[in-house]
């Protein structure tokens, strides 16, 4: 496996910049990449414990991410794409003529929206989005987008009426306005979850979301890790799926982990092939599955194991994390079977309350997440580490507006 080496460079204030550092980064055209990050803040949070689920906790006393006490965030951000995405490198050139290619952002993650233009060479278009008094949404385009490939960039996370009309609201003006295109780029698609029938009577919200979303005038979607599969069918148009696995690969391949020490565990039966497909990526690494019997919604209940934990390093696999009380219990009972060390992993930090105090309680090493999701300072805790996507995404659009291979990074 390749492995990284973490540089931390302290600037004259009170910051650092995280840079994951590969001896052989190349770009495309073969000379040496010059790496760039952006300067993070610290966050002076208080190191509160909070006994929650067991006894038995991990080792807290130096974490990786804590410097002085305070808790880093990195958000990692430069020209290359992750170390297990190299093939895709030596795929067919993919143009980067950006005439006709127009960026926008709505107002739910407008600095993913920065970093991903910022990778693209290009920058975000202008674009007036405000409410009313009553709460009623406005969008004004405020440059021509006649006969353009248009990509309107919004997560529908909380709050997520306002987000997916929001993003309606973006379309529609899009398509009035001539756009030859309109792709909505949605990194985390809230009503996801409501993708079945598990009772009578029940509504598939998943779907009328995916009707409101094309409706409104969407040619394309590109989203990423929606958490089931059979959602891209609810669409009538083409979709996109992007992983984001590589992106926290990359970041574990600069943990000195011994391979032998590793096991991957999925937290429910529905993660297997998540959790399957990342462990091969993991050196081949093996898997452990939690057997849970849920009870309501957002209320989970761990009953047993299946695999073998003792003495290794659990990696909780997962594609998102709402109130934390499934992963919570699940690493309490992996410490109880006999874990050294537990971390969590998932691309969308949902974190809806009591996740920050359940999560920060002592049960993870490191709970590693993605920025699909924008994290408020409030919800900072020192465990926490959040890797951007904008580079995979920006290489997607790259790919979708060259009419090239998307499937292809992955491979």
């Amino acid at each position: 496996m390749a492995s990284s080496i973490f540089q931390v460079q302290h600037t004259s204030s009170s910051s650092s910049t995280i840079i994951p550092f590969h001896p052989s980064s190349r770009s495309r055209n073969g000379a040496s990449h010059a790496l760039n990050a952006r300067t993070l803040g610290f966050v002076d949070l208080p190191r509160t414990r909070i006994v929650a689920y067991n006894s038995v906790k991990c080792d807290m006393t130096g974490p990786s991410n804590l410097v002085n006490g305070k808790p880093i965030v990195p958000v990692i951000n430069d020209k290359t794409l992750p170390k297990f995405m190299e093939s895709a490198t030596t795929d067919k050139i993919v143009s980067r003529n950006a005439s006709k290619l127009k960026l926008f952002s709505g107002t739910a993650n407008p600095t993913l929206s920065q970093e991903i233009a910022r990778y693209m060479g290009l920058e975000l278009g202008k674009i007036n989005i405000k409410r009313f008094a009553d709460g009623e949404i406005y969008v004004q385009l405020q440059e021509s987008v006649r006969g353009c490939n248009v990509y309107l960039i919004q997560p529908t996370s909380p709050p997520a009426n306002e987000n997916v009309m929001e993003l309606q609201i973006m379309i529609d003006a899009c398509r009035r306005a001539s756009a030859k295109n309109i792709t909505a780029v949605i990194p985390y698609f809230g009503y996801a979850r409501a993708d079945r029938k598990t009772q009578g009577r029940e509504s598939i919200a998943a779907k009328l979301v995916a009707n409101l979303i094309t409706k409104a005038g969407a040619d394309r979607v590109l989203a990423c890790d929606l958490h089931s599969g059979q959602s891209m069918g609810y669409f009538d148009i083409p979709v996109d799926h992007v992983h984001c696995q590589p992106v926290i690969l990359d970041y574990l391949a600069s943990k000195t982990i011994s391979s032998n020490d590793l096991v991957v565990v999925s937290p429910d039966v529905g993660g297997v092939a998540r959790a399957r497909a990342f462990a091969k990526k993991l050196s081949d690494a093996p898997l452990a599955i939690i057997d849970k019997r849920r009870h309501g919604h957002n209320v989970a209940e761990v009953m047993n194991l299946i695999g073998d934990v003792k003495g290794k390093v659990a990696v909780m696999v997962d594609d998102m994390i709402d109130t934390a009380g499934t992963i919570a219990k699940g690493a309490a009972l992996l410490h109880e079977e006999g874990a050294r060390e537990v971390y969590a992993c998932c691309t969308h930090g949902v974190f809806s309350p009591p996740a920050i105090e359940r999560l920060s309680s002592g049960l993870f090493q490191e709970v590693i997440i993605t920025n699909t999701i924008p994290v408020a300072e409030k919800n900072y805790f020192p465990q926490l580490t959040i890797l951007t996507v904008a580079n995979l995404l920006g290489e997607t659009i790259w790919r979708i507006h060259d009419d090239s291979s998307v499937s292809s990074i992955f491979q």
